[in-house]
């Protein structure tokens, strides 16, 4: 979904953050969670939307949102081809960044959905539902969405994740609540599915760029392709709306699809997270975390500007003069190849000295940030395509023995991010075979 301007969000009250909200919900604990959800829906009011006035116009609407994002984006592979910087990440430790920034929502994705699936007798629910499946794969472990998210991380070496501001557990309790309050909050639900599954202009310019950095973008293309608005998730998620659609106080009912929608603009958008980031100042705050556990693990020969590395380390704040002292003693050059700064060849490659310190996305602070605007080669680059196909995970065996427990315990397990543990993949098979909502040759 895309917004024409910045919105202005009202300030939060006091209470609990939006991460503590994020991790009860993840662990079942959705005790005043309905409240809290309300009071994201009065935030949310008084923000705009760009929906129609009538339901009748939606399928309209999402093909013009569709043709104006395929027409910016051609104007964007226009200014590339023309030799135009790339528009969102300036090297690929910011892309490493952002994959890590967003991981909490990508960590439960479709989990607004959830609360859908007790409907699975009613047909009109089977939009939402098949989508929520597709989301998880249908309990193939090579196509669970959290799963690929994770195993992206994985190979990135990302998988212990940065200290996250608050704000970035929003959007993830959002949907964990609306997943949790399907039935008290049904039309909000399918506004918030509204406007995520319309692919944005970001998602098809991050999938472009991370290929050009050598990062498979395997998740956000799929999210390119399986949300079209021809027969995808975003065609399914008005079809839901018009079937569900009371015919008395349809109105009414609009209006709080309207809400839901809205709150998919709760917090940063993903451009102005992108934008915000700024090279030396993470690497800074990548040695304040490490200062800690390093300021008495090196000799006292090895000096920096008159001062032993444990004495820099030891000095709260004091990691923006460490990184001018390494360029003033010349350990690092920076605008040229890493590889002639004494200082990365400490710490790159299994025979350095400080093999093993910095973890790979560290690494490549590092790098980025020494070898500045020179145009050499990044590290660890993967070649683009996806490295997703080439998995050698085990299909789901059709010998193995079949889950009978009561579709109320499989529902359960898969809420959250439930689905994508061992349990969770089979009560999503479970649950397809016991209700017959299985689509034949989805993968």
């Amino acid at each position: 979904m895309t917004r024409k301007a910045a919105p202005m969000v009202p300030a939060l009250t006091t209470e609990d953050s939006f991460e503590q909200r994020y991790q009860a919900l993840l662990h079942g604990h959705s005790v005043d969670s309905a409240q809290w959800l309300a009071r994201q829906l009065k935030r949310a009011e008084q923000l705009a939307d760009d929906l129609p006035a009538s339901p009748a116009q939606l399928s309209g609407w999402a093909v013009r949102h569709s043709a104006q994002v395929a027409a910016e984006f051609a104007t964007y592979l226009t200014q590339r081809r023309e030799g135009g910087p790339r528009r969102y990440f300036a090297n690929r430790a910011q892309a490493l960044w952002y994959i890590q920034q967003v991981a909490p929502t990508k960590a439960v994705d479709g989990a607004w959905l959830h609360g859908f699936l007790q409907h699975w007798q009613d047909p009109r629910y089977h939009g939402l539902i098949r989508t929520f499946l597709e989301e998880l794969g249908d309990g193939d472990p090579r196509c669970n969405h959290v799963l690929i998210y994770q195993r992206l991380l994985s190979r990135l070496g990302c998988l212990e994740l940065l200290p996250l501001a608050d704000e970035r557990y929003l959007q993830g309790s959002v949907q964990l609540a609306l997943g949790a309050h399907g039935d008290a909050f049904e039309a909000e639900a399918i506004g918030y599915n509204l406007g995520y599954e319309q692919p944005p202009l970001h998602l098809l310019i991050t999938t472009y760029e991370l290929a050009e950095l050598g990062i498979d973008g395997h998740y956000f293309q799929l999210h390119v392709t399986i949300d079209n608005a021809a027969t995808g998730h975003a065609h399914k998620s008005i079809q839901a709306l018009l079937q569900l659609l009371p015919e008395s106080d349809a109105g009414a009912y609009y209006q709080r699809v309207r809400q839901g929608y809205r709150l998919n603009e709760l917090g940063e958008s993903a451009t102005a997270l992108i934008a915000s980031f700024d090279l030396e100042q993470e690497l800074i705050s990548s040695l304040e975390r490490k200062r800690l556990f390093g300021q008495f693990m090196h000799s006292d020969h090895c000096r920096l500007q008159g001062r032993t590395i444990n004495q820099w380390l030891a000095e709260p704040d004091g990691m923006a003069g460490f990184l001018d002292a390494l360029q003033a003693q010349k350990w690092v050059v920076r605008g040229q190849d890493p590889a002639e700064s004494r200082f990365w060849r400490v710490m790159e490659g299994p025979t350095a000295p400080m093999f093993g310190v910095f973890s790979a996305y560290e690494k490549q602070l590092w790098y980025d940030w020494i070898s500045a605007d020179w145009q050499g080669p990044r590290i660890r680059r993967v070649a683009p395509g996806s490295w997703e196909t080439g998995l050698q995970l085990d299909a789901p065996s059709s010998v193995q023995k079949h889950s009978t427990a009561p579709l109320e315990t499989l529902i359960a397990r898969m809420a959250g991010n439930r689905h994508a543990l061992p349990a969770g993949l089979e009560a999503t098979r479970a649950f397809i075979r016991a209700t017959g909502l299985i689509q034949e040759n989805a993968h």
